[in-house]
């Protein structure tokens, strides 16, 4: 995750030790003071999900699936989890509130010192279930909107989803739950974007996350929707302006990007031109500490059948299962040759990427994306959208004007 808020209006948030080192100092409670080498943990504890959206990495479907871990093998993987050092799990499905047992599961992660987060579609979120998650010890609700109402509801194949998902944010609210927005940005919703932030802070929420599409699971099928490198840059540079014209007006909104790590190329871009060399050296100081992709190093995900992978969105290459190995086992075993060369991707990447000077703070984007686009793991990322010029600095001869 990449916050503008932090970068560009030095906002304090919970997560500045865990993604920049800077937790020491800040009035905000941390989730850890420093930045951890261990992975931030997404558990997709199900398969099952009430609705069916058009860009579901998980491939969730209205039925349930075989083999999801029981509630006592769920909670030894949260023991594993616990013992390895992973500082946050994010439950996540399918629809993890289909599960009857997430409170259970929840206050188990606080019991262990995990911190536990949810990212739901919000519909199912009752008063009363969002009272008993809160009283688990759950942090925060990311709830997934996706445009306003038509848009969201289109996308996520209900009408009434959008309404349902906003009485879900109130319940998260009202129950004394953190709550966010999580939003996947295609040429299909992009046009929504200050709209959807504008009803859901007058709402009361303050944080924003903003998803770039990932080409995984019916994420992949769609991947023609996704928006063109322009219209990318366009929404980022939009995202940025709307944020700084909330400070401006005093209201202190945490906004983030998540899932294309060219963009932090962009922001020290963006604060150079908007800010001067001064404010552009400190946000890139800030990226450097994050590391740019964290896929295979600081984001692990376990699926509902307990197969360990990459990220969430790379569901369709497992490194193990915790049925058979404990997580820190897997995902400590470098003889996989796929995860060992993440882990060391600088000497791997290849065309644009591989001499681009933004390297160290992007590490190349996606490489499921890479490969969905070539089928070369460390090609570049078609998300990508700098310009030639910005890749490798002025002195280059830059021919034309869009990226190449």
């Amino acid at each position: 995750m990449i916050s503008i808020s932090k970068l560009l209006c030095d906002l304090d948030a919970e997560g500045d030790g865990l993604r920049y080192d800077d937790g020491r100092d800040s009035a905000r409670e941390q989730i850890t003071e420093e930045r951890t080498t261990k992975p931030v943990v997404v558990w997709n504890l199900t398969r099952r999900c009430n609705l069916y959206c058009q860009h579901c990495y998980a491939g969730a479907d209205l039925d349930a699936a075989p083999g999801e871990l029981t509630t006592d093998e769920g909670k030894r993987l949260l023991d594993e989890l616990a013992e390895y050092g992973v500082p946050v799990v994010l439950f996540s499905g399918g629809e993890p509130l289909v599960r009857d047992d997430l409170e259970e599961l929840v206050a188990h992660a606080a019991d262990v010192g995990i911190r536990p987060v949810l990212s739901t579609n919000g519909t199912l979120a009752t008063p009363e279930r969002a009272a008993a998650l809160r009283e688990a010890g759950l942090k925060y609700a990311g709830v997934s909107v996706d445009g306003m109402p038509e848009r969201n509801d289109e996308f996520r194949g209900e009408e009434g989803a959008f309404d349902a998902a906003v009485r879900g944010i109130e319940n998260f609210l009202d129950a004394g739950l953190k709550t966010g927005l999580r939003y996947t940005i295609t040429e299909k919703n992009a046009a929504d974007m200050e709209s959807v932030v504008d009803l859901l802070s007058e709402v009361g929420v303050d944080r924003f996350c903003f998803y770039h599409l990932d080409y995984g699971g019916r994420g992949g099928e769609i991947a023609d929707a996704d928006l063109a490198p322009s219209e990318r840059r366009e929404a980022v540079e939009r995202l940025c302006e709307t944020t700084l014209e909330y400070h401006d007006e005093g209201e202190e909104i945490e906004t983030l990007l998540v899932g294309n790590y060219c963009d932090a190329a962009f922001l020290v871009e963006y604060a150079r031109e908007r800010f001067g060399e001064a404010k552009a050296a400190a946000v890139r100081r800030y990226l450097e500490v994050n590391g740019g992709d964290p896929t295979g190093e600081r984001v692990a995900d376990v699926d509902y059948q307990g197969n360990v992978h990459l990220t969430q969105f790379w569901q369709g290459y497992s490194l193990g299962n915790v049925r058979d190995r404990p997580f820190g086992a897997i995902w400590e075993d470098e003889s996989n040759p796929l995860l060992a060369a993440l882990r060391n991707r600088e000497e791997h990447l290849t065309g644009k990427c591989a001499e681009c000077r933004y390297q160290d703070i992007c590490r190349g984007g996606s490489r499921l994306r890479a490969l969905a686009g070539s089928g070369d793991v460390f090609g570049p990322d078609p998300q990508c959208y700098l310009t030639r010029e910005e890749r490798l600095g002025s002195a280059v001869d830059v021919p034309g004007s869009a990226a190449d």
